[in-house]
């Protein structure tokens, strides 16, 4: 594809989102992500792993219905771990979506969110070597753990040559693979991008060690909500197309919304603990970006983990950076529906925020039982709402500190 955008070094190029894909606990696919959550479900259910002897069940959403041989063949599936299998399935569903042809993606970038990367090989290799006590590992296990595999993969399958690299930087990966990539995109790096996050470590070792931080739900999520008593893991993948605004105009794709501004920022505070400060520098800073004030903003998709003390601090984060208008915004997190997906978190919440902006419906919290007095906003609770959307901001923020939100606006 010949270059339509200059090299702009003061990233006046606009960008846009023309594609997604998803997998999450409701199963393969947008479609199922987004009927499960406008009817308000949950993909949250008991799940058991073992190791050896030693089992753990705990809440969480894995994905619903999945059979790799019906995706891949028995050679890609040697090379390949699920959180790598998740990125390629629903990057096939996004550059579908958008129209792309092979001529749109040699220059593409790839650019993901992970937390875990290949997890599952790792616990096999743990198995092996400490519990059979073997003296060698598989021979692909390095190749399957590698963070960046799943963009590898999917430059492979696609015939990508433009950059490609992963963002781990936990709960927010995601978001923070989409502010880089668009910030590419604006400066005319590369025309088209595909980026998200994924994420596959619903395994006995996370489980125990999630439940070492005692941060685990006892029986579900239920974010803002009394009696909540922690997160729910959940797997899966979010990706997005984005391009430039001449790019999606020039192949006259449909444009679904538009990444109007970014912000990141550090807590310098606590590893576990979370402070206003960052958040708040965070989204102030994304709507500034955006050239957005509070009062533009309709809903806001929380990172709502279902802790007492995320939930607590995210409330005050909002009240801060929307003053008297907060009161009015509507608020929610899906993770409530498809489980804290980590890495994955930032592109399949966001995918859910630009589809209720297409749609006019704002996801619900599901699993709410009742008002907390530290969390006096309004969660859309366990309902769907219908309410046009003009412009949303999507906020993460992870262990350690580390934070990005996301505003996004209708064209």
């Amino acid at each position: 594809m010949s270059r339509l955008d200059p090299f702009r070094p003061d990233g006046s190029n606009r960008v846009v989102v023309t594609g997604m894909g998803a997998v999450s606990g409701f199963g393969l696919g947008l479609a199922r992500m987004w009927e499960g959550i406008v009817e308000g479900r949950s993909a949250i259910r008991q799940t058991s792993r073992s190791f050896d002897a030693l089992e753990v069940t705990r809440p969480a959403a894995t994905v619903s219905g999945y059979e790799p041989a019906e995706h891949f063949s028995n050679a890609e599936l040697m090379m390949s771990e699920p959180f790598s299998q998740f990125a390629q399935i629903a990057a096939r569903e996004a550059i579908a979506q958008a129209g792309l042809e092979a001529s749109h993606l040699g220059d593409a970038a790839v650019i993901l969110g992970c937390g875990g990367g290949g997890e599952q090989s790792r616990e096999d290799a743990a198995r092996q070597l400490f519990g059979n006590r073997r003296p060698r590992a598989h021979p692909t296990t390095v190749p399957r753990t590698n963070h960046q595999a799943a963009v590898g993969l999917i430059a492979i399958e696609h015939q990508i040559l433009g950059p490609g690299f992963v963002i781990a930087t936990g709960c927010a990966a995601g978001s923070h693979a989409v502010a880089q990539a668009a910030m590419m995109l604006r400066h005319g790096y590369a025309q088209v991008a595909l980026t998200g996050g994924t994420e596959a470590n619903v395994l006995y070792c996370a489980m125990r060690a999630f439940d070492s931080a005692r941060t685990v739900a006892t029986d579900t999520c239920r974010p803002f909500s009394k009696d909540r008593s922690g997160f729910a893991l959940g797997e899966g993948a979010g990706l997005l197309v984005l391009e430039t605004m001449s790019s999606a105009l020039q192949r006259g794709a449909e444009i679904i919304g538009e990444i109007a501004g970014f912000g990141m920022s550090s807590d310098a505070g606590d590893t576990l603990q979370p402070t206003q400060r960052g958040p708040v520098r965070a989204v102030k800073t994304a709507l500034q970006d955006a050239g957005l004030a509070p009062d533009d903003i309709t809903y806001v998709s929380a990172h709502g983990t279902g802790t007492q003390l995320n939930d607590r601090v995210e409330t005050r984060v909002v009240r801060e950076v929307f003053g008297a208008q907060a009161d009015r915004l509507l608020i929610s997190s899906t993770k409530s529906q498809i489980g804290h997906t980590f890495g994955a978190a930032g592109g399949l919440e966001l995918i859910a925020t630009l589809k209720g902006m297409k749609e006019g419906v704002v996801p619900p919290t599901a699993n709410y039982l009742g008002p907390d007095p530290d969390c006096d906003l309004d969660y859309v609770p366990n309902e769907a709402r219908e309410i046009r959307i003009n412009a949303a901001v999507k906020q993460s923020f992870a262990f350690g500190g580390v934070n990005a939100a996301l505003a996004v606006r209708r064209i």
